[in-house]
């Protein structure tokens, strides 16, 4: 690894909601040259849409300004540049108040903001001109559907970031700038990357993907809780990047939390699909990333593999998809399937029916205990969502009839809340445009600044080591023992799709791993994943698998009418599974503990 020449990259916010205090303790905790901040998520882009549809003039994180208002001066001082997407769906509206708050602190940043993401205005156009917006999962095409888009946003790479910075800028915000491109920016800026620096460009994109997410690289979400000392003031990611693209993944010294070769491998398999990651500046191939421990809470990450992007870049598009209520039966003690059922026969009866609804599911979640030894421990709850075009029906409509049953219904009937009225639901349509049409912007000092559109470079195969050769799944006895006890999983979302990544800390236990958790296996360990198509994928650099479940979350978080609608309790199910353990692997673990 290349050590003399580095640029020190710090994340201070993993998603909108994350720590505010995250901003002040990177610049303060230690030497970093870059801070950034990624805000936006497909169900965060839902979010700002129903703020900027309350008011035309917001559609950012407004709390990325309270954070600017603690550190700017510092940043200044300390020559720290600011990257960040907490522009949302209005990147100028962020700007303009950023430089407001530094006019009234007496600050003179040079603010730049980024266009070209918002293809809302143009998408008549573009669909017009021969532009389908075919949804990646589904195969239908936006300009057929009977679809409402409301907002459309390309993803935009990285050489935006790079070209304001190399202008002078001291803070750069835009809207849909790619998660990892804040990562990737800053470093083709520091260390002067040519577009076909295909490499370098992979190993920055697998950084950025690490500290994208915050403090979920440093410990949180980490399936193996007694690894991590503290959960107290989890320190945030910092990706120590060099002109090679090889990094070290570290935190600031004296914060909580732990850097490992295990929670950096958890986030590596975080919201991905197969070995390439697929970014708007580089393909990179997480198959062949190595991982090792180079000291305390320090991990190198080296030999990422990269190749050209595609010709095509990723449209989130939300479309509206009517109103959306839940309402939650409290069941008790006997008879609780009959008293579900009555419950459910009653409300719909009373409703005109279930299928008059645009969706309607009913879920009963049994975590009451038999002879229970409290009130609570006898409850199981019978959860009902609905969505239609009308809001009113499945607002207030819906929760009065819920409460309507409360004396003629059946015995112990309650509420886990009050009613409620609905809410707006997005639905999350993921599709693809050509290059040509994205037109990236830079705004600066009141002068525009053109970002030449992405090259189209023809597609080059590279050599890509073949994985380690690893024990055959073991024979002989096993004990029964749950999954979790060898293997660590981490899940997320992917608009409508989940995935769910494996890993194994041994080779011993991955070459268990290999033949034992098949697609076969893997459903019936799942059950929630049955009915819907699952892609496996290996990544014996890694140690790990993922799987892939398309459509387990139907239109995308904002519209998902599961429990879970991001997915994010899917890992931690699957460790809790029981299993036939080969003994040899379990001793091993109960030696280690």
């Amino acid at each position: 690894m290349n050590t003399g020449d580095r640029i020190i990259i710090a994340n201070c916010s993993g998603f909108l909601g994350d720590r505010m205090s995250a901003a002040g303790e990177m610049v303060r905790g230690g030497p970093i040259d870059v801070l950034t901040g990624d805000y936006l998520a497909e169900l965060t882009m839902a979010i700002l849409l129903k703020k900027k549809m309350k008011d035309p003039a917001g559609g950012y994180v407004s709390t990325f300004l309270k954070q600017m208002e603690d550190i700017l001066a510092e940043c200044l001082e300390k020559k720290i540049k600011i990257v960040s997407n907490a522009g949302g769906l209005n990147p100028a509206g962020l700007a303009e108040e950023l430089r407001k708050m530094a006019d009234k602190a007496g600050l003179k940043p040079k603010i730049s903001y980024i266009t070209g993401d918002d293809i809302m205005p143009n998408l008549k156009e573009l669909m017009e001109g021969g532009e389908e917006f075919v949804h990646m999962d589904r195969g239908e095409s936006l300009r057929h559907a009977k679809a409402r888009p409301i907002s459309a946003n390309a993803y935009l790479g990285g050489w935006g970031i790079a070209r304001a910075l190399d202008a002078g800028a001291d803070i750069v915000v835009g809207g849909r700038l790619a998660d990892a491109a804040l990562v990737m920016g800053p470093a083709a800026w520091r260390f002067g990357w040519r577009e076909d620096d295909w490499d370098r460009l992979a190993g920055a994109a697998a950084a950025g993907h690490i500290i994208e997410c915050g403090t979920q690289a440093t410990g949180g979400n980490y399936s193996f809780m007694d690894e991590v000392p503290s959960y107290i003031n989890m320190g945030f990611p910092i990706a120590e990047i060099c002109s090679d693209g090889s990094s070290v993944i570290t935190k600031h010294p004296g914060t909580g939390g732990l850097v490992s070769a295990g929670t950096v491998k958890a986030q590596l398999l975080y919201e991905i699909r197969g070995p390439e990651y697929i970014t708007p500046d580089v393909t990179a191939r997480f198959d062949t990333i190595e991982i090792s421990e180079e000291g305390r809470d320090r991990v190198a990450v080296r030999g990422a593999m990269g190749s050209p992007p595609p010709s095509t870049a990723k449209v989130c598009i939300n479309v509206m998809g009517g109103f959306r209520n839940s309402m939650t039966v409290i069941l008790t003690g006997l008879d609780i399937e009959k008293k579900a059922a009555v419950v459910e026969e009653t409300l719909f009866d009373s409703l005109g029916g279930r299928d008059t609804f645009d969706a309607a599911d009913v879920s009963l979640v049994r975590c009451d205990r038999e002879d229970a030894r409290s009130n609570e421990e006898a409850f199981a709850y019978l959860r009902i969502t609905l969505i239609d075009p009308d809001g009113e029906r499945v607002g207030r409509i819906f929760s009065g009839k819920v409460v309507e049953l409360a004396l003629s219904s059946i015995p112990g009937f309650t509420l886990a809340g009050p009613p409620s009225g609905s809410s707006p639901s997005v639905k999350y349509w993921p599709a693809l445009i050509s290059n040509r049409h994205i037109n990236q912007r830079i705004f600066m000092d009141g002068n525009e600044i053109a970002v030449v559109a992405p090259k189209i470079f023809e597609s080059i195969k590279k050599f890509i080591p073949a994985g380690m050769e690893y024990p055959a799944i073991m024979k002989g006895r096993t004990v029964r023992a749950p999954f979790g006890y060898l293997f660590g999983t981490r899940s997320g979302d992917k608009g409508g799709n989940a995935n769910l990544g494996v890993w194994a800390v041994t080779p011993e236990s991955y070459g268990f791993l290999l033949g034992f958790l098949t697609m076969e296996k893997f459903m019936e360990l799942v059950p929630d994943a049955g009915g819907f198509e699952i892609e496996r994928y290996e990544f014996r650099n890694l140690l790990a698998l993922n799987f892939y479940i398309k459509g387990i979350l139907g239109d995308g978080a904002s519209a998902s009418v599961r429990s879970d609608p991001q997915a994010k309790t899917l890992g931690e199910y699957l460790r809790s599974r029981i299993i036939d353990l080969p003994v040899e692997l379990y001793d091993s673990w109960k030696r280690g503990r």
